[in-house]
């Protein structure tokens, strides 16, 4: 088989909204730091790049999290690899997401970091499939709305490659 990657974001459209999105967020958090809780693996190169946008503090935490286990669809049970390595009680907390699809996963954290008691709680992600939802979303930061197409790019992986092109592109395979 051979993988074939058509360009879905330019690398400037992408540079464009995290500018977009880095004000909006710099505005509505005025005088308060912010945290940010990457979601890995792919949330990384967004997670850094939005920071680098914000002209004020940001703390970075980090979480691996998992509802899919070795099965292809959702347990709908979310197990955490990597948890937070420090409270995020009283503080203002951004979770900051690559993709969103079906939002199982992103609902079950949300109500998880709730639990810890930040001061207040919103979601942030470069991209939306809004097709897929099983659970409704409130992002309170978006980057782009795409079709139900397997992408990579910018993080994103197909079996751990291609996270680091500097676009979003679309995946498909041909016969050789």
């Amino acid at each position: 088989m051979i993988e074939k990657i058509q360009t879905l974001i330019s690398k400037q459209n992408i540079d464009e909204k995290i500018a977009e999105i880095a004000s909006m967020i710099e505005k509505d958090y005025e005088h308060k730091d912010i945290h940010f809780v990457c979601v890995l693996k792919g949330g990384v190169v967004f997670t850094v790049d939005l920071a680098r946008q914000i002209n004020k503090n940001v703390y970075l935490h980090f979480m691996d999290v998992s509802s899919y286990g070795e099965d292809t669809k959702s347990s709908g049970d979310i197990k955490i690899l990597m948890d937070l390595d420090e409270s995020i009680k009283d503080k203002h907390v951004i979770i900051v997401e690559d993709i969103i699809d079906s939002g199982m996963t992103l609902n079950m954290l949300k109500k998880r970091l709730l639990g810890r008691n930040p001061a207040s709680l919103k979601i942030c992600a470069l991209l939306n499939k809004e097709c897929n939802k099983t659970d409704n979303i409130d992002i309170d930061y978006l980057g782009f709305n795409i079709p139900d197409e397997f992408v990579v790019g910018y993080g994103l992986d197909y079996a751990q490659k291609y996270r680091n092109l500097n676009y979003i592109g679309i995946i498909s395979f041909e016969e050789e």
